[in-house]
């Protein structure tokens, strides 16, 4: 299953030609209009929603050297800029290569609109929706199989790219497939709006998506979950919680799909982690077929190091000694040489030093070894790129979001539930079983710290939490101090990169840049 979404991705290079990203209009360039190659084959339908997926995970399609937008094919994936802007910015990881941009995101300081990794995920997003605008503009007038799925999933991957906006910059320009092709800059969109299109999108795509799909791609779980993640996060991007709402979409996805908790954590992060029951929607990687260096090779490779390590027991050929968890992250397990907890094992000690007082030096702080390209069960081959997919929606993060949700007052949960939910996710690992009293939203912040750091959700958490901005919750390097410090409360979103406001006179900077 998954060897045949991959080779989907490996077609679209014979009838893809894609441009670069150089405005927020972007039409993609084909040797035949999507129009005209539908009609002529109606089964490449397959591939071209397959390459859809794919902007998620690759830099381009003609290998890891290639990019389909105008940046470093290396440095500006969509999946490298969640990790990097969602990750990277907030107290569990930090980065020690000083690259220009990436310093200011590891210390969450001095950031401005020419940062080039802000700009990187801005422009990915704005090269996935107009190539979903494309498709679905002409979708109407093609007869192709199981159409209505199809228009759903791709409807999914544009929310997908959406949310990020809003999540990440707050607004931008609103393409869709009604004003495709315009050569008139679209006026500015915000946040509120975004998210009621982003709402409505999903809730229609929600109601199409097939219950099961192939690997990789979207089945209603999948929209069901971004549903939810929306709004959990709606008192943040409009001003209004919708906890009730996102409770709804939460017990959807736990009682109507057929997804259940690995009984092996390490399992979840491992090269063949495409056979777990857990993952409700991965990015795929494959060191033959799908190499990336912005896909799970970023993570692997980027937290190991010769100096330290043996890359091989890692299923790696290459290290590039850049990134470390802080005590932000592994603190959270208390004494890791006696805890029982599975997640406290995987942060590598030897050689390294507990507090991070320069985050340049490779041996302060630990490398997370969470992240694997070594197979769970069976032999494995160590290879220059990873073949270990995101699990970019998992189930343990759906059960501690209906615990969250019910900590938070949403009407239709009950606390015996969602203590449940929250013990079956730690006896997963061996940790041990919290009590009622101890379950508060305090202990939900600690342990989707616990359970989910380096999966592209914390700087949102921390932000959804309060903790993000401010001085009232401090972390190593926050603010670019050793010990932490306040920063101001524009930080809560990223500037708008100045090669968007260039292109499109009606943006407008973010607050506070």
């Amino acid at each position: 299953m998954k060897n045949k979404i991959l080779n989907f991705f490996i077609c679209l290079v014979l009838i893809s030609n894609v441009g670069c990203t150089d405005d927020l209009e972007t039409t993609p360039l084909v040797e035949l209009s999507l129009e005209e190659l539908l009609k002529q084959d109606p089964n490449a339908i397959e591939g071209i929603v397959s390459r859809l997926y794919a902007s998620f995970a690759l830099s381009g399609v003609n290998g890891p050297g290639n990019s389909d937008i105008s940046d470093d094919a290396g440095e500006s994936p969509f999946l490298r800029g969640i990790i990097n802007l969602q990750d990277f910015t907030a107290d569990a990881m930090k980065n020690r290569w000083g690259d220009d941009g990436l310093d200011q995101l590891t210390t969450t300081s001095n950031w401005d609109e020419n940062n080039k990794f802000f700009r990187y995920l801005f422009n990915r997003i704005y090269f996935t929706a107009p190539q979903c605008n494309n498709l679905l503009a002409i979708i109407d007038n093609i007869d192709v199989e199981n159409k209505e799925s199809v228009i759903a999933e791709v409807r999914f991957l544009r929310a997908l790219a959406y949310y990020y906006l809003i999540d990440t910059f707050g607004k931008g320009v609103l393409a869709t497939e009604d004003n495709f092709g315009n050569s008139t800059p679209l006026p500015e969109s915000s946040r509120s709006e975004i998210f009621a299109y982003i709402e409505s999108e999903l809730i229609a795509a929600e109601a199409a998506l097939p219950a099961t799909n192939t690997y990789g791609r979207a089945s209603k779980a999948a929209g069901q979950m971004l549903l939810a993640k929306l709004y959990m996060n709606a008192e943040v991007y409009t001003g209004t919680a919708r906890y009730d709402d996102a409770l709804i979409y939460i017990k959807k996805v736990i009682n109507e799909s057929s997804y259940s908790l690995d009984p092996n954590f390490i399992q979840l992060f491992s090269a063949d982690n495409s056979t777990s029951s857990e993952i409700i929607f991965p990015l795929i990687a494959d060191a033959n077929t799908s190499q990336s260096f912005g896909n799970t090779t970023y993570i692997v490779n980027g937290s190991l190091s010769s100096e330290t390590l043996t890359l091989a027991d890692f299923g790696a050929t290459e290290g590039w000694a850049g990134h470390r968890a802080s005590k932000g992250w592994y603190g959270l397990f208390g004494d890791l040489g006696t805890s029982t907890d599975i997640r406290a094992s995987l942060f590598w000690t030897d050689g390294h030093t507990y507090e991070m007082t320069d985050y340049r030096e490779w041996t302060n702080g630990y490398p997370s070894v969470k992240f694997r390209n070594t197979n769970f069960s069976g032999n494995s081959i160590a290879t220059s790129f990873s073949s270990t997919d995101f699990p970019l929606f998992r189930l343990a993060d759906t059960y501690l979001m209906y615990a969250e949700c019910v900590l938070r007052g949403a009407s239709g949960g009950d606390m015996n539930t969602a203590l449940q939910y929250v013990n079956d996710v730690r006896t997963r690992s061996n940790a041990s079983e919290i009590t009622t009293s101890q379950l508060t939203l305090s202990f939900i912040i600690d342990e989707r710290g616990r359970e989910l750091n380096l999966e592209g959700h914390r700087r949102s958490d921390l932000i959804r939490f309060g903790m993000f901005t401010g001085g009232n919750y401090l972390w190593p390097w926050k603010g670019n101090t050793v010990d932490g410090t306040s920063i101001p409360s524009t930080y809560s979103l990223f500037p708008v990169p100045l090669s968007a406001l260039q292109a499109n006179p009606n943006l407008t900077q973010n607050p506070g840049y």
